[in-house]
């Protein structure tokens, strides 16, 4: 499958690119969507984060080296290591063991082979959804900037939500609440490569407060999933099914757009939701 296949070149550049300094947009492009919706997919597909898998790879392949008797510095620059403690403090937490260890041949170490995605058979659990064309429309909300590396983003999002729902932004934001879709968003703007930002926003046609922005959502095709349950595990939970189960042969791949998160109820113990992504046909499909 053409989505699967444009995936393992991703990784096939990243395997030729260990000892340099990697361009994730590079690999994002391989794989014909964003940077961010890369790191996302790659996270939900393999189990770690993107930064994480290349930094044991990075030290798979450096504990080769040690044991053919490398010197550590020389292994630690080849690596991206300018600070031989910033490398020996990686390869410990990788290993469980020093480099020189290593290369005195006095300790094991770990092989971190590289990945590679195929399509499995998944699913017994039925998925519900619905594609809909939606026109542009603006939200009014708060934001805070995201970093470029999503697993760094675990602290700000919560906190920014953490922040609304005590200084008074979430009732505020519901009462202006007055276009679809209905609901707190939680919208992850990450399609504008030099303008990461999270937004907790609404639907609103109405004039943006002074301590709040707007923000326009392009017109795009959105595959929508409605899900309830606690949250944020139940809507991480769907949000991770949606790309191991539903992308892979739904015909439909990443557009270049915002992920929304619709709250549809106040309770994030008991809530229900929905979750939006940006889609196009897949090339292979017309």
């Amino acid at each position: 499958m053409e989505w699967i296949d444009r995936l393992n070149a991703s990784i096939r550049y990243l395997e030729d690119h260990l000892t340099q300094e990697i361009d994730y947009s590079s690999a994002a492009q391989i794989a014909c969507c964003s940077v961010c919706h890369y790191q996302r997919m790659f996270a939900y597909l393999a189990g770690i984060p993107l930064s994480e898998y290349l930094r044991r790879r990075r030290m798979s392949l450096a504990a080769v080296d040690l044991l053919a008797k490398e010197k550590v510095v020389d292994v630690a620059l080849k690596y991206g290591y300018a600070s031989p403690t910033a490398f020996n403090r990686t390869f410990q937490r990788v290993h469980g063991v020093t480099p020189s260890a290593v290369q005195q041949g006095t300790a094991a170490v770990k092989a971190y082979p590289p990945i590679s995605f195929a399509i499995t058979v998944q699913g017994v659990t039925e998925m519900e959804y619905r594609i809909e064309k939606r026109e542009a429309f603006r939200v009014v909300g708060v934001s805070a900037p995201m970093e470029a590396e999503i697993e760094k983003n675990f602290e700000i999002v919560p906190s920014l939500w953490a922040q609304a729902s005590t200084d008074g932004t979430l009732p505020q934001l519901a009462g202006m609440m007055d276009s679809d879709p209905k609901g707190i968003l939680g919208i992850c703007a990450c399609y504008e490569e030099e303008n990461w930002r999270y937004w907790i926003a609404a639907a609103s046609t109405q004039a943006a407060p002074a301590q709040m922005q707007q923000l326009e959502i392009p017109a795009f095709t959105w595959a929508v999933f409605p899900g309830s349950g606690p949250c944020p595990e139940s809507i991480q939970t769907l949000e991770q099914r949606i790309v191991r189960e539903w992308l892979p042969t739904s015909g439909y791949e990443y557009a270049d757009g915002p992920d929304i998160e619709v709250y549809l109820t106040p309770n994030l113990a008991d809530a229900r939701f929905e979750v939006w992504i940006p889609v196009k046909k897949s090339s292979s499909t017309g």
